[in-house]
């Protein structure tokens, strides 16, 4: 009984420093702020447009792709600044190859948002 209270104050404890985590993403990041305002504008508009289920599922992986991957991106950068503190051709390409991966998520998301609101937009202005 005492090991499973301990393994859940564990599990618990972890929850805590995946908060700080996410804390520290939003608080020190600028790019953070942006995906906050694009995946708000897209709830707005999926609001708005009163969107079916499917869209958004759609929109909601996408708003979750990109934020995993600028997350990511983001603890990638901490650690290679923290064990290659001076310029390093490798570490240098570790980063670059973290921002390409959220660039590829930010496009996705993209495509996914045109895909979901270019026929609502083209129906509202036909009408």
């Amino acid at each position: 009984m005492f090991d499973k209270i301990v393994m859940i104050k564990k599990r618990l404890k972890s929850f805590g420093y995946a908060g700080k985590g996410i804390k520290f993403f939003f608080v020190t990041q600028p790019h953070a702020k942006v995906h906050t305002v694009m995946a708000f504008m897209a709830i707005v508009l999926g609001i708005g447009f009163d969107i079916a289920r499917t869209d958004w599922l759609a929109i909601v992986v996408a708003i979750g792709l990109v934020l995993v991957a600028e997350t990511t991106n983001t603890a990638l950068e901490e650690l290679v600044n923290f064990v290659s503190p001076d310029y390093h051709k490798q570490a240098g390409i570790v980063k670059d190859i973290a921002a390409g991966a959220v660039l590829l998520a930010a496009i996705t998301a993209l495509v996914i948002g045109v895909l979901v609101f270019l026929p609502q937009i083209v129906k509202l202005i036909q009408t």
